[in-house]
């Protein structure tokens, strides 16, 4: 009898084993890269590398979609900043992406002038690199279907920081088994990724990404958001209360060459 039931216990070990594997190797890495400029000529030869060198060698790499960001215009704010989403199947990916980088000659050539760029005429004043995890919730990046003119399209990027890891992790399950996630989707915020910071600086956090054609239907989405039933109703759960220590909201559109 002893033996009997040996090989199936064993089988079944191995079979969970092999799907708790496969359920983390689904969600996916993003590698959020921050730019940041402090005129035209910077903001000129960011965007020419980005677009006819960077880019281009990623898609040979097969990673893509590739966002690229700016600040929408707003007289109380500075656009000196150009954000660059990345997304990896694997830690691996991400780590061997530099190194592929530097012998890939056609992104040699096409990003001369940033690659070689001197002290003097540098081409940004520096790179700020967070990276993330996807939630359970959302392991795959969603590229925005919004619609209309990218000037007026909104990308809002939104960093939630937690005042203890206890309270972060709570707040990381409100999105997820909480239904909050899946009530965004319900409203049609057409969000592009949910994701664990797994390295930067303000830790602990998450961020998000949602989409909207125009600011107008950005705030009436709110508005649903805020007055639904499902918000009403996990908003006011004990263990969710005080979660969030601190917020980040940036509103963004997406460049000519962004992939959406």
């Amino acid at each position: 009898m002893k033996n009997t039931f040996r090989l199936p216990l064993l089988t079944l070990l191995i079979m969970v084993i092999s799907s708790i594997s496969g359920y983390a190797q689904e969600k996916e890495y993003y590698e959020l890269k921050t730019y940041t400029i402090k005129n035209d000529d910077q903001e000129k030869m960011v965007d020419n590398y980005l677009e006819h060198a960077y880019l281009p060698a990623l898609k040979r790499m097969g990673i893509k979609p590739v966002g690229v960001f700016k600040v929408r215009p707003d007289k109380f704010k500075v656009s000196d900043k150009i954000y660059v989403l990345i997304p990896f199947q694997s830690l691996a990916e991400f780590d061997k992406l530099e190194s592929m980088l530097a012998v890939d000659k056609t992104h040699l050539s096409a990003g001369a002038e940033y690659i070689n760029a001197t002290h003097d005429k540098k081409p940004y004043e520096r790179i700020s690199s967070i990276l993330l995890r996807a939630f359970p919730d959302m392991p795959k990046m969603k590229p925005s279907k919004v619609e209309g003119k990218r000037v007026d399209r909104v990308y809002e990027l939104r960093s939630y920081e937690g005042p203890t890891e206890a309270m972060y992790n709570r707040k990381v399950n409100m999105f997820n088994e909480g239904g909050e996630v899946e009530l965004f989707e319900s409203l049609g915020f057409n969000a592009v990724f949910y994701a664990d910071v797994i390295s930067g600086d303000k830790m602990p956090n998450l961020m998000y990404m949602t989409t909207f054609t125009n600011m107008e239907k950005r705030d009436a989405l709110w508005k649903d958001f805020g007055s639904s039933d499902k918000w009403k109703e996990i908003s006011v759960i004990d263990k969710y209360q005080n979660t969030v220590s601190h917020a980040d909201i940036y509103l963004l559109y997406p460049t000519e060459y962004s992939d959406y």
